[in-house]
């Protein structure tokens, strides 16, 4: 072969080498895509999805997004992950494709467990997680900060045609025809009513353990949402953060245990699956299960790292057989990178609450949280003043612009997303949306809103009791439209049988709210009845409302005139200083002498008194939000809450008729108690330094009523006990699913049993019981008052059974001490209704 023919036949060789690279190339099958929950919308990362026939697939991103190649002649792709039905579709060969998944989920699939001989191998994997817990954990850092975008999206779903055919519902169809669009091809209509995004910079230090999240920007639509200052707070990151390395996650303000706490074996089961690269991490793969399903457990999937034996991601649920109410499933994804100092800080988090159906043909309800987190900087920790308001939010958070939203997201919105957007909108302008907008809110708030003055409230609208007959009240107060430093309220009542004029009239001035500080002045004139403390019980409007109701055994009317200034002077410390005058005209027969007592002394039944009362409170890591001109306490997470008191009675200032000197302390703490639930503790007590009137001691609030109550002693008659000084404590424990959770048929009525405790040890000294008169001053016998004897405590204890149809709770009471008192009860069945998870 000559020089031509080698040059030619190379030509020729490189040519049909260069036209098989070509063809190849023009023949390889591209397939992108996402998949999603076909109930929720939401993306489903770690799915599988793979050529059929074929090992050649990939796992999709956190954000369900995938794309996989191959030039093997295939026609199907398939798209599988646990817990979902598998879902087949065709794919074009040799061209580039989008290809979306929508998965079902098989609630028919239950996980089988196989039990093999010798140790499972998922055991000694979870063993190392926890030895190396100290060093994975965000726990170990002195301090972190990083900037965080959130995302939430409330909706209905559960669209039954009967739910359609409802003639209010017929009224929004324009909205119902696009549901029907972003719902996709294999999606379930959801109506969105409310979604909201959120850009933060968060900051945490340790010892002392401080944390504080600054709201940057904010953007919020939604059904009745109007001023959003409150919803703003609530929308940042700090509500939607779990730490799977602490043994219990507190949700929905209920205790789940993790899948890698310390306990693990006791649990759940596991089954070591797979082993897989996760980005540039070699990790296991564990499938974890509940050994009881009723037990607040999940389950799912952890991606253990075989490096550091650190979690790389996790998918877990927790299923409708769980012991909680009124949830169909809730289920947490997490994704989390290694930080400079070996902790390891979640960058993605995702939740998703599903609310179950009241009923088959009323919808259900679906919650959607997103968190991603970026340019994480750990160790530099701020000085503590930086800390003292645990959510800030800036004044300009919500004045950004649309368009720079773009800018702002750590990633685009969807397209359904954007069509979210458009359709809160419209359903807003609706007026029959508009119209039951305000009937909830009023059944929410208690008030009508007008504007700059809101009417109610509505729980107090009509009562009726043995002394006033049937009542009726009226009233109003401003709000922060119609000032953001001023508040006034008024309150106008009429009692029917006793034919008095009752009525209330505040007004209270914002001074600050960067260190939350008021001064408010107060005038009333009302009926009360003794052991009812309604400024103790402003926090609880239903029961306050509840003690309008029914038979007053000790009831009085009272003037009262009131100044009191508050302010917080530290994060946690706030301090409150009162100025009070009223008078006492009981409404039952009573009365008492003035000290010295002598055989002449006459007998009165009316009083004035003037006091002076210095309030301190310390509550370490309480969380308050703003609700425009209110604030309200998240509570605090594992530190009591500390109050002390101490009030001195001034004798001749305004006709008042008596000095004394009070000192009243109050403890409460929220106890986590693991696998045995949640414990609540109160320690309190008092002590009156000088002889006067009963009404000004304290009268212990008993119960004769069926109805279980936690602040009251619920064998204890009213007036049964009255002291001078006293100390006492309550304790309740909610054993949550504890024990019935494990007793095979009780274990599907998802009962919970609790237990109760109250003590109180007091005592009245001789200088105060001689000022009680067995008679009143029209010569009637008066109602007398009991109190302790030979510092013998009082005591009742109890258990019960919650939860049952959801709703109802029956409490088992025994009194053990004070048998032998009149009319003493020594075991009583209460009842109470109750709305919980």
């Amino acid at each position: 072969m000559g020089r031509k023919d080698r040059l030619k036949a190379l030509l020729i060789m490189l040519a049909a080498m260069w036209a098989n690279v070509f063809l190849a190339n023009a023949q390889e099958t591209i397939v992108q895509g996402k998949v999603t929950d076909a109930a929720s919308g939401d993306p489903i990362p770690f799915a599988n999805v793979v050529f059929k026939g074929t090992s050649i697939g990939a796992t999709t991103d956190f954000d369900g997004n995938f794309l996989i190649k191959t030039q093997n002649p295939t026609d199907t792709v398939i798209a599988s992950y646990i817990g979902y039905k598998s879902r087949s579709k065709v794919v074009k060969r040799g061209v580039q494709q989008t290809i979306n998944f929508q998965l079902v989920e098989d609630v028919t699939n239950l996980q089988e467990v196989i039990v093999k001989a010798g140790e499972n191998p998922a055991f000694e994997i979870l063993r190392k997680v926890v030895r190396n817990k100290n060093n994975n954990d965000k726990r170990k850092l002195i301090a972190y900060e990083y900037d965080t975008y959130t995302k939430i999206e409330i909706d209905v779903d559960n669209l039954s045609e009967k739910f359609r055919e409802r003639k209010m519902v017929k009224r929004i169809t324009q909205v119902l025809d696009s549901v029907e669009r972003i719902a996709g091809e294999d999606g379930k209509p959801i109506l969105p009513l409310f979604i909201t995004e959120s850009v933060s910079k968060v900051y945490y230090r340790d010892n002392p353990s401080l944390k504080k999240e600054h709201i940057l920007k904010t953007k919020i639509s939604g059904v009745g949402v109007e001023d959003g200052t409150t919803v703003t707070q609530m929308i940042g990151s700090s509500f939607q953060e779990y730490n799977f390395y602490q043994n219990w996650l507190n949700i929905l303000g209920k205790e789940f245990v993790s899948p890698i706490a310390d306990g693990w074996r006791i649990y759940y089961d596991y089954d070591l699956t797979d082993s897989l690269y996760i980005g540039a991490d070699y990790c296991y793969r564990l499938d974890f299960f509940p050994r009881s399903p009723q037990d607040l457990a999940f389950n799912g999937t952890i991606w253990i790292t075989k490096a550091d034996f650190a979690l790389k991601q996790i998918d877990a649920t927790m299923g409708k057989q769980a012991n909680l109410n009124f949830i169909d499933k809730i289920r947490i994804q997490q994704e989390l990178a290694k930080t400079d100092l070996g902790a390891w800080v979640p960058v993605k988090n995702r939740v998703l609450i599903d609310v179950e159906q009241v009923g088959k043909s009323n919808p259900g309800m679906l919650a959607k949280f997103y968190t991603s987190n970026k340019n994480i900087v750990t160790n530099k920790p701020r000085d503590p003043a930086f800390y003292e308001r645990s959510i800030e939010l800036a004044e300009d958070a919500r004045l950004e612009e649309d368009k720079n939203w773009d800018s702002l997201r750590h990633e685009p919105l969807s397209e359904t997303e954007r069509n979210v957007y458009k359709m809160i909108d419209t359903l807003r302008s609706i007026p029959i949306v508009k119209t039951y907008t305000d009937i909830i809110k009023v059944l929410v708030n208690g008030y009508y809103n007008l504007g700059k003055v809101e009417v109610g409230p509505y729980l107090s609208l009509v009562t009726w009791n043995n002394i006033e007959g049937w009542r009726v009240q009226g009233g109003f107060k401003t709000n922060y439209q119609f000032s953001k430093k001023w508040i006034f309220q008024g309150q106008l009542a009429y009692g029917f049988d006793d034919e008095r004029v009752k009525y209330l009239a505040s007004v209270q001035r914002i001074l600050s709210r960067q260190r939350w500080t008021t001064f408010s002045i107060r005038a009333r004139r009302d009926l009360g009845r003794l052991g009812v403390d309604d400024e103790s019980l402003a926090d609880n409007p239903i029961f306050l409302a509840a003690t309008r109701w029914g038979f007053f055994r000790r009831g009085y009317y009272s003037d009262e005139y009131r100044i009191a200034f508050q302010r917080e002077i530290f994060k946690g410390y706030s301090q409150k200083i009162s100025i009070r005058h009223w008078t006492f005209e009981p409404t039952y027969e009573f009365g008492f002498f003035n000290p010295p007592v002598e055989v002449t002394s006459p007998v009165y039944d009316r009083f004035q008194a003037s006091e002076v009362s210095i309030e301190s409170r310390y509550a370490r890591d309480e969380v308050f939000l703003q609700d425009d001109n209110d604030r309200i306490s998240l509570g605090t997470n594992k530190w009591p809450v500390l109050t002390l008191k101490y009030t001195h009675g001034f004798s001749g200032i305004l006709g008042s008729d008596f000095e004394y000197d009070k000192v009243k302390f109050n403890m409460t703490k929220r106890i986590k108690t693991g696998p045995l639930g949640v414990g609540y503790v109160t320690l309190s007590g008092e002590y009156v330094f000088s002889p006067v009137p009963y009404p000004l001691l304290n009268l212990h609030l008993g119960n004769q009523s069926p109805v279980y109550s936690s602040i009251t002693y619920n064998l204890m008659n009213f007036g049964e006990f009255v002291s001078d000084r006293y100390a006492a404590i309550q304790y309740r424990q909610y054993l949550e699913g504890f024990l019935l959770n494990r007793i095979p048929l009780l274990n599907k009525l998802k009962w919970r049993l609790l237990a109760t405790s109250n003590v109180i040890i007091g005592g009245m000294r001789p200088s105060n019981r001689n000022l009680i008169s067995q008679f009143s001053p029209s010569g009637a016998e008066a109602l007398p008052a009991g109190y302790f004897r030979n510092n013998k405590p009082y005591i009742e204890l109890g258990y019960g059974v919650e939860n049952i149809f959801k709703f109802l709770r029956v409490d088992f009471i025994h009194r053990v001490s004070y048998l032998e008192n009149k009319d003493a009860r020594k075991f009583g069945i209460l009842f109470s209704a109750q709305f919980q998870l």
